[in-house]
């Protein structure tokens, strides 16, 4: 919220310093400078926009980078105990039946789990909000402040 709120400071301060350059009340302000007033105002506006939405981006970037990395680092130590696991039960489940029949029951588990996963994965996903959203939320306020 913090740069929602230096933008629209910096704005209304464009705006002050706008109107104090010219000495004038924007009432008595010629189209023309209007105009010109209006436009500067406008690609200030966008050009914080855009380093608003830039800077919650890069941020968001370097946290997700971090996250896959240690992510990754997690599913190969995980696929190590996978195998582990996968070979312990089987030979386990040797002891009551046949080999073939024990890796069977073992495998079939891990397709079951891995469906499960997948379908909770699926869902997360779909539920993700967007990735800037103080951006999203100024965007939105902006041709209120336009019309002002």
């Amino acid at each position: 919220m913090s740069g929602r709120a230096s933008t629209g400071g910096a704005t209304s301060a464009s705006a002050a310093a706008s109107a104090a350059d010219t000495g004038a009340d924007p009432r008595e302000q010629s189209i023309g400078e209007l105009l010109k007033q209006l436009s500067e105002e406008t690609s200030t506006l966008v050009r914080q926009e855009m380093a608003l939405a830039r800077a919650e981006l890069q941020q968001t970037g370097k946290q997700a980078g971090k996250g896959a990395g240690l992510l990754g680092g997690g599913a190969v130590v995980g696929l190590l105990a996978g195998i582990a696991l996968t070979l312990t039960l089987i030979f386990l489940l040797d002891t009551f039946m046949k080999t073939w029949i024990a890796a069977l029951i073992v495998t079939l588990l891990w397709g079951a789990v891995a469906a499960l996963l997948a379908l909770r994965g699926k869902k997360e996903i779909q539920e993700a909000t967007p990735p800037a959203p103080q951006t999203v939320e100024t965007v939105k306020t902006t041709p209120e402040a336009i019309r002002r």
